[in-house]
């Protein structure tokens, strides 16, 4: 590491610049769309969002001297997508957010065009550096470093790039798409002393996540082998890759050992859909290898099974403990959000670990946001009766965090029988929404609806009679969300792995304005819904709980609570 820390010392000469790329034709031509101050009718209270322009994937989010960390891709020109510089916030508790100026921006030649996304390691020492993509004078993708200037400013305001950028290029004798070659991860320390990184790649129609070692961090070389590839799949966005046990407790990214499995996650470019294997990292030969049985083109699981996209693990070392961070985009038309003034929200960080049963990850809203939680309703032990529709008052339903469970053991009779053909659950639940009922379910939340109930999106179970087991149906119904008609509606589902003769059917939900975040199965499956109503706004918002099946079910507990507002772009 000498020569590493030799270069930093020269780093101070250079001279950074704050240039910014012109918008392009297309961004300058609905100018006119952009308001004088952006709309605040579907701004969310708790989620992160800056306060105006277009924001998308989280970066390299971090932990530092007691500080997190968050960069994410910003245009600071207008709300949509252009411009892309990191722009760069603080927190003490990953809620309340303060802004900085944008950490890294055009200023060389390997990023002359766009900074796009990638990841921050922590290196001996526990000095942090970023590899990141960006797009050079021929638009190719290349891969970039930068360091802090002054590593004892706990905040991190000031960033310089290394003289040797780029330090990883497409060419034709490494058969890299200079086109489809971006996003590197956080790397993670081999027992041999070096540095291992992948990078997002396609070639032809085969998703790569390509391999790079250095003992340095400046000097990379690509490996023979991807750590892991499959044909058909197109570009592999956003990687990641880190261990995981059966335990909250995290893991460090460059862990190895008795008892560790290793997640890879791919954002496929060709889907929108964030989905990951699980399976055992061979250090020796430098691959990945899925679990027997996991399915072939990263098809069987996803974080999220709703909007949610781009998303990065980081590990909290204060904590011990990993978290997720994800990007939820708009479902509006190009030209509404453009007349918004903004686009783009970040999910709440989740906490994430592997099931006990070792098959899928498990999600669940980091503790932090509880603080966040006011005016408590709680509710006893009831029977929700075939066909009724009961509203949770007393908490503001715009901006709430709702928890129930169900119990159905003993109301099993009437269930549906579950046809084999049905493969797709987000087919499944269009096809049998919440106004569709049925034997056992559909039972669960209409929220941001309405008072008249002509808004509502609807999240709710279904328990089908499979041969020799249960099926249960998670589903997040948008078809009703809105009177307005133009913004997308897509209904998403779910199979969520729980025993309903043996175990309650929990289902969280957080609700804040034009966000609804559902985690099923204390978080075996989640839905996320981006969903814009029009009567169900602000004090008009109502939260109920449903029953549409033809069989009573129980509610075994159920609390929901008011939630404050969060402090996102507090200055210091």
């Amino acid at each position: 590491m000498a020569s590493f820390y030799l270069w930093l010392m020269c780093l101070y000469w250079i001279v950074l610049g704050h240039g910014i790329l012109e918008a392009e034709a297309s961004h300058r031509n609905l100018a006119s769309l952009q308001p004088a101050s952006p709309s605040q009718t579907y701004r969310t209270s708790y989620h992160f969002q800056p306060p105006k322009n277009w924001m998308n994937d989280p970066n390299g989010p971090t932990v530092y001297k007691g500080l997190y960390h968050l960069f994410y891709q910003y245009n600071p020109l207008g709300p949509d997508w252009g411009n892309i510089v990191w722009a760069h916030s603080t927190s003490k508790d990953l809620i309340n957010w303060n802004p900085h100026k944008a950490a890294i921006f055009p200023s060389q030649k390997g990023d002359v065009n766009g900074c796009w996304s990638g990841s921050t390691t922590m290196l001996r020492g526990e000095n942090p550096a970023i590899l990141y993509t960006g797009i050079d004078p021929k638009n190719q993708q290349v891969q970039n470093l930068a360091v802090p200037r002054n590593l004892s400013d706990p905040y991190l305001i000031e960033w310089v790039k290394s003289p040797y950028n780029p330090l990883m290029t497409p060419t034709p004798e490494n058969k890299i798409n200079s086109s489809s070659f971006r996003d590197p991860t956080t790397a993670w320390l081999g027992p041999d002393g070096r540095w291992r990184v992948i990078v997002g790649n396609k070639l032809n129609r085969r998703g790569k996540a390509l391999l790079y070692r250095s003992k340095d961090f400046v000097r990379w070389t690509k490996a023979q082998h991807p750590l892991y590839s499959i044909q058909g799949t197109g570009m592999w966005e956003c990687p990641d890759f880190y261990p995981v046990s059966s335990s909250p407790i995290g893991l460090d990214t460059s862990t190895i050992g008795e008892g560790v499995k290793h997640v890879l996650k791919v954002s496929l470019d060709d889907t929108k859909h964030d989905q990951y294997a699980i399976g055992t990292y061979a250090h020796s030969k430098d691959v990945f290898v899925p679990n027997a049985g996991a399915a072939e083109k990263f098809s069987g699981l996803r974080y999220d099974y709703g909007k949610f996209y781009a998303s990065k693990t980081f590990y909290d070392s204060l904590k011990k403990r990993r978290i997720l961070w994800g990007w939820i985009n708009e479902s509006l038309s190009r030209e509404d959000y453009i007349a918004q003034g903004w686009s783009g929200v970040q999910a709440i960080p989740r906490l994430i670990w592997l099931d006990k049963s070792g098959k899928q990850l498990v999600q669940w809203p980091i503790s932090e946001i509880e603080t966040l939680r006011q005016k408590k309703v709680g509710y006893p032990r009831t029977q929700l009766k075939s066909g009724s529709t009961v509203e949770v008052q007393g908490i503001k339903a715009a901006q709430a965090d709702v928890d129930v469970s169900f119990q159905v053991a003993s109301q099993l009779e009437q269930v549906d029988a579950f046809d084999p053909s049905w493969t797709d659950p987000q087919l499944l639940c269009s096809q049998k929404g919440a106004s569709v009922r049925g034997g056992t379910g559909p039972f669960g939340l209409k929220v941001l609806a309405s008072k008249d109930l002509q808004e509502y999106t609807a999240v709710f179970f279904r328990i089908f009679k499979a041969q020799n087991k249960y099926v249960v149906l998670m589903c997040s119904d948008q078809s009703r969300s809105s009177l307005n008609e133009k913004p997308d509606k897509t209904t998403y589902g779910a199979f969520l792995d729980v025993d309903p003769l043996h175990e309650e059917l929990s289902l969280r939900s957080l609700i804040d304005h034009s966000i609804v975040e559902s985690f099923g199965g204390k978080g075996k499956a989640c839905i996320t819904s981006r969903v814009y109503p029009t009567k169900a706004l602000g004090n008009e918002a109502r939260l109920y709980v449903f029953n549409y099946g033809k069989a009573n079910v129980a509610i075994s507990s159920m609390n929901a609570w008011t939630m404050k507002n969060a402090s996102i772009n507090r200055k210091n």
